[in-house]
């Protein structure tokens, strides 16, 4: 009781309540960071000391803002990297007009690193172990018996539970509005958060579902539109190996798992295709018998008035803003930036800005990682592709043994 006196005795005339080692303390409270002086003899403490503590509490701020700075730097740099093409073409007579058929489609690769793609690829395996435990909703995991070539390929849905035909209840294909599911895991809005922040999705169009096929050798997906249960555009992010996506307004179906369409697009690892427009209404779509075994996720918002009843959008993920709307100084950004792309074997010219997105034509380059997730701007990891790729002359240049 005596200590609590004097303590706020010492507060009162305006003397400072003393520390072990006598040297200036830092205290965090949640308004703001304030320093905390003492002298050796116990006095008020002088301007120089005042002038050190103001010294120390700056240099601690400095050294948060360039940390964070730096994070969202790399986030920016990484965001450069990602090659977008937007300009498919694939004209088709359809009612007696040439059409484009493919206008709308767009292929982003480079969007998840090698290290990124193998956690994702980890995390779906344990997933469908947890679903052949049953330990997820019975409509969520389906595993079909394979009965013929390409037919009985692994899914694993969240958000709504979808009918890709009758089923044996009679349900018609689309979203069966009351059958539950379980809801998209934090792992895998991660992955939507990227989409989103870094222009692939439109903020307008951020998935509330998603679905995952897991191909074994030879499976296939037929010939088809999706459903409008489902806006547009949605996107598929492919997973484990490369594969080809075939587009025609009239897909032939040479044989099982085999089909022939106008167009064949390859999906290389890493990369996100967004279907939208013609490319998602005009175009049926298929994947031919699969060569060996491959991931996709394809991300999905549902139509409000079709979503499950009880259904409520995740407040996260509507939260979500694109990159550059955060506020950065711009032209501290472009500085920094600048520097960083020097360090990466990339110039400001390389940079194409296209509307509100920049890209970066045919680079390879990935990203950051961490355990905690997916993503992360803290260390650097060996980049996926060629030797040529942006990032692995960056690695070189910091001397990493991935280089």
């Amino acid at each position: 009781a005596t200590s609590r006196k004097d303590a706020a005795s010492n507060r009162g005339n305006g003397n400072v309540q003393e520390v072990g080692d006598h040297r200036p303390s830092v205290v965090d409270d949640s308004a703001e960071s304030r320093i905390t002086i003492e002298t050796s003899s116990g006095t008020s403490p002088s301007w120089a000391d005042r002038a050190e503590a103001v010294n120390v509490q700056s240099s601690i701020e400095r050294e948060h803002e360039e940390n964070q700075f730096s994070r969202v730097t790399k986030e920016h740099v990484r965001f450069l990297q990602v090659g977008r093409k937007k300009d498919f073409i694939c004209y088709e007579r359809i009612n007696g007009k040439e059409v484009n058929i493919v206008e709308g489609l767009e292929l982003h690769t480079n969007v998840f690193n090698a290290e990124e793609q193998k956690m994702m690829v980890d995390y779906i395996y344990d997933l469908q172990e947890k679903g052949r435990r049953h330990e997820l909703r019975d409509r969520t995991y389906s595993e079909p018996r394979k009965w013929m070539r390409g037919k009985g390929r692994v899914t694993i849905q969240f958000g709504c539970c979808y009918n890709y035909a009758v089923d044996k209840y009679g349900n018609p294909p689309g979203i069966i509005r009351d059958e539950e599911v379980d809801p998209i895991p934090e792992r895998l809005r991660d992955i939507i958060k990227r989409l989103v922040r870094w222009h692939v999705l439109p903020r307008s169009c951020v998935p509330d579902s998603c679905i995952i096929n897991l191909y074994d050798v030879s499976d296939c997906i037929p010939p088809h539109i999706d459903h409008h249960d489902f806006v547009r555009p949605f996107c598929t992010v492919s997973l484990l190996s490369e594969c080809n996506i075939v587009f025609g307004a009239n897909l032939k179906i040479i044989g099982p798992g085999d089909f022939e369409g106008s167009l064949s697009v390859p999906l290389p690892m890493g990369s996100v295709l967004v279907l939208n427009g013609n490319g998602a209404d005009v175009a049926k779509h298929a994947v031919p018998a699969v060569p060996t075994k491959r991931i996709s996720i394809t991300f999905r918002k549902m139509d409000p008035l079709k979503a499950p009843y009880g259904f409520s959008p995740d407040p996260e993920l509507i939260s979500i803003r694109p990159l550059f709307h955060d506020g950065l100084p711009s032209s501290r950004m472009q500085e920094t930036q600048s520097q960083l792309l020097r360090s990466s074997g990339l110039n400001a010219k390389g940079a194409v800005q296209t509307g509100t997105t920049l890209e970066v034509s045919r680079k390879k380059s990935h990203d950051w990682s961490s355990e905690s997730s997916f993503f992360s701007m803290e260390s650097d990891f060996p980049p996926l592709e060629s030797s040529k790729s942006i990032e692995k002359q960056y690695l070189k240049s910091k001397g990493s043994r991935y280089a």
